[in-house]
């Protein structure tokens, strides 16, 4: 796996892959990887962001807007109708009518999926420290988004485990509280598949991103 990562990227992230999304990544969409790697590379947080209020409103998802935005990534909602169509059978078994004998459209059977980043049919998301329910939603948005065609591959970058001693240091434990977005909350959905035939990359923000820490 880490053939795939570049390897001054290990000592900062964790890395998850589930269904071959590395692989996909570097070898379908090398372009967006290596934006995706500069921006990760790029990342510093300071005690002063983590001691910021405002949960995935703080500086930290900013740092990530503000240099994906430039290289055309964008935040994406989809919503979409289902038009059902029933063809009858003709007199002969196996053989069906070409024409349908009557419709029904499901109004907002997709309604609300939205994604932070899409670029060509990469989708990236970022939680820092949401409740660990909105991970389900993310998968969701993911798997609907690749069974619509729309994506090949998922990356959603949230909290290492042992951020947690640093958040012991500055005494805001209780701030980024164990129902929270971190990478163990994850994985726990990406083992069950709730990602459905999506591919993702799970990444965890170590110490090592945190001026001050390693």
């Amino acid at each position: 796996m880490t053939q795939y990562i570049r390897p001054e990227l290990l000592e900062k992230f964790e890395f998850h892959n589930y269904g071959h999304a590395l692989e996909i990544l570097s070898q379908a969409f090398p372009n967006e990887w290596n934006e995706i790697q500069d921006c990760l590379l790029s990342l510093k947080i300071t005690p002063e962001d983590l001691l910021a209020s405002g949960g995935n409103e703080t500086a930290i998802p900013k740092k990530f807007d503000d240099i994906l935005y430039p290289l055309g990534w964008r935040e994406i909602r989809i919503t979409g109708d289902l038009l059902v169509k029933m063809y009858p059978r003709g007199k002969s078994r196996g053989r069906f009518s070409s024409a349908p004998s009557d419709e029904k459209l499901i109004e907002g059977y997709i309604d609300g999926h939205n994604i932070d980043f899409i670029k060509d049919k990469v989708a990236f998301d970022l939680e820092w420290n949401s409740k660990d329910q909105t991970f389900d939603r993310d998968l969701l948005a993911m798997r609907t988004y690749f069974d619509c065609g729309l994506i090949e591959v998922g990356i959603i970058i949230t909290r290492s485990e042992e951020l947690n001693d640093i958040f012991s240091d500055l005494n805001i434990k209780s701030k980024y509280g164990a129902s929270t977005t971190w990478i163990g909350k994850l994985e726990y959905r990406l083992k069950s598949r709730r990602n459905g035939g999506c591919p993702i990359l799970a990444i965890g923000i170590k110490k090592a991103c945190v001026e001050g820490y390693k």
